[in-house]
């Protein structure tokens, strides 16, 4: 930024947050700001919403989305006001802007948001209630939220959305929960209908609309557990898969920090990497996977896991890796023998950075052993023994030991 452009501090926007009431739920600052704006930006309905105040120009959302943002960063310094839903800094514009422009150039006037409408609706504490934002986004982010008794909130895309998140609940075991359909809060169009999902029967919900979510979960429900190591069981997988036991304390090695970006090299059924992203929202991760079958299978796995976010490399290392972003931690749990993988992996972490490695043949466990040698770190042996039948008695039968190294990149 031009030092005469850093100069402009004064705000020079203000971002309103309109409901569904329009021009009557707008307090009084709110509307001379926008009778006084030389241009409002909004989405069409919003425009519409406060026609009445409106005598400067109107910017209506172009598409994609970039666009109008671009003409509001070209404006700088000129007045201008931005309509938004609700709270705009709640899944709004407000913070989309905000990574554009600094928060000492902005005027925020917010309404309620939908989840709190919602919640105020239902008597729920919102503080304990678990918030999603599925508008644009994909129905399965839900997944990881559905704990039996749980209370969630989810905005979603349009009229067909709880329909959706209905049969999402049914296929997943959760075919009892109650899921009250909150439609145009605030709004004369208000309407609100509580239905069970498998009976799910409501037609042509309105296109705004915020699903409550009392979750009831069947004898098979896909239940995700919220420590790390989960069953095998829940992973599609060719046996190709870091043991339960074994990805926990993986994980642990790991040590997850909240926006961090890890590399899942070699991901096999992607155990590992949908762990990762499992542990916090703001969780980052590629998994790199050379067989074409597998990688479809971490892809499927992710989904049905609730991180479709999961980046699929399909590509052997390391020439896979080339032009993916630096990651901040790695893990290698497949081809990491191959001869330039441990290299390629090395250089590319940032410093400061942690690489976990795990070894089940010799082959790799000499090269483990090598790097340990030459830069440190730490070497265990992890064995796990199962109980299993032997003749009319039980006996420990080991698993394979697996050498791990772990090691922190020098910042």
């Amino acid at each position: 930024m031009s030092n005469s452009a850093s100069a402009i501090v004064a705000p020079w926007l203000v971002i309103i947050g309109i409901g569904e009431d329009g021009v009557a739920g707008l307090g009084d600052e709110a509307k001379r700001l926008i009778a006084t704006a030389p241009v409002v930006f909004g989405g069409a309905r919003h425009l519409e919403l406060v026609a009445s105040l409106i005598t400067g120009e109107r910017q209506a959302w172009q598409s994609p989305f970039e666009k109008s943002v671009e003409a509001i960063v070209a404006r700088r310094g000129s007045p201008l006001v931005v309509l938004a839903s609700g709270d705009p800094f709640l899944f709004g514009v407000g913070a989309t802007l905000a990574r554009r422009i600094d928060a000492a150039e902005m005027r925020t006037i917010p309404a309620p948001s939908s989840f709190s409408l919602a919640a105020s609706r239902l008597g729920w504490a919102l503080q304990d209630v678990a918030t999603v934002s599925l508008h644009g986004r994909p129905l399965d982010l839900i997944r990881p939220h559905l704990q039996p008794g749980a209370r969630v909130l989810a905005l979603t895309s349009d009229g067909g959305g709880p329909k959706a998140l209905a049969a999402l609940l049914c296929d997943s075991g959760f075919g009892q929960s109650r899921l009250t359909v909150l439609e145009a809060l605030g709004g004369e169009r208000e309407r609100i209908s509580r239905q069970i999902a498998s009976s799910f029967a409501l037609e042509d919900p309105h296109s705004l609309n915020v699903c409550a979510i009392e979750v009831v979960a069947d004898s098979n429900a896909r239940v995700l557990p919220l420590a790390a190591g989960l069953d095998d069981a829940l992973f599609e997988h060719d046996g190709q898969i870091t043991k339960r036991e074994v990805r926990a304390l993986t994980l642990s090695a790991l040590a997850p920090r909240k926006g961090e970006l890890l590399w899942d090299v070699g991901a096999g059924s992607g155990s590992i990497a949908i762990e990762w992203m499992l542990a916090d929202p703001a969780m980052r991760a590629i998994a790199i996977e050379a067989s074409p079958e597998r990688a479809a299978r971490v892809g499927r796995n992710a989904t049905r896991f609730g991180v479709p976010g999961l980046a699929v490399v399909e590509g052997e290392a390391p020439g896979a890796l080339q032009g993916l972003a630096s990651p901040d931690v790695i893990f290698i749990g497949g081809g990491g023998s191959e001869p330039g993988v441990m290299d390629a992996a090395i250089a590319a972490l940032r410093p400061g950075g942690r690489l976990v490695a795990n070894a089940v043949t010799t082959e790799m466990e000499a090269v483990l052993i090598a790097q340990h040698a030459r830069l440190g770190g730490s070497l265990i042996r992890i064995g796990v023994a199962r109980a299993s039948p032997v003749g009319t008695m039980t006996g420990w039968r080991p698993a394979m030991p697996i050498t791990q190294w772990c090691w922190v990149k020098a910042g």
